[in-house]
C-alpha cells in the first residue's frame, strides 16, 4: 500500500477513469491520501465524477513517471465520515479554500478491492493487492 501511494505522491498526477452510462470518462487528479490504511481521493459531490462513482463505483487510476506507470482498478467508496475529510484537508491546504470536512459538497472515496499494476518497458508487470 505504501508503495503505491508514493508513487501516486511522486508523480502529483494520475488519470481517473470512470463510467457514464457506456462512455469511458477520464480526467486528471491530483489528491492521494493514505487514512486507515485505505488510499482515499476527494472530490466534490457537485461533480460529475461523483454523480457517477455513485451508479457504478468501479474505476481505474493511472499514472506515470519515471518510465513506470501504474494502473489500480478497484471501486471507490464514499466515506462521509468528516476524520477522513479532515486528513485529506490537511494533506492539501490549498483545497481548504474551495472545501471543508464540514460541508455537504466535500467527498472523499476510498479503494476498495483493487489491485495495482506496475508496469515498465524493461520488467515484467508487478501486481500488489490494496
Amino acid at each position: 500500500m505504501q508503495e503505491v501511494y508514493d508513487f501516486l505522491k511522486k508523480c502529483g498526477t494520475y488519470y481517473l477513469a470512470t463510467a457514464d452510462g457506456d462512455q469511458p470518462r477520464v480526467r486528471p487528479f491530483g489528491t492521494i491520501d493514505l487514512f486507515e490504511g485505505k488510499l482515499y481521493i476527494q472530490t466534490g459531490k457537485v461533480k460529475d465524477v461523483s454523480r457517477q462513482l455513485q451508479a457504478n463505483p468501479k474505476a481505474e487510476l493511472c499514472a506515470f513517471a519515471d518510465g513506470v506507470w501504474v494502473r489500480i482498478a478497484g471501486k471507490l467508496i464514499r466515506d462521509d465520515r468528516i476524520e477522513p475529510k479532515k486528513h485529506m484537508l490537511e494533506a492539501y491546504p490549498q483545497l481548504q479554500n474551495m472545501y471543508s470536512a464540514e460541508d455537504d459538497n466535500t467527498e472523499v472515496l476510498y479503494l476498495e478491492d483493487a489491485t495495482a499494476t506496475f508496469y515498465s518497458f524493461t520488467d515484467a508487470p508487478r501486481e500488489i493487492k490494496l
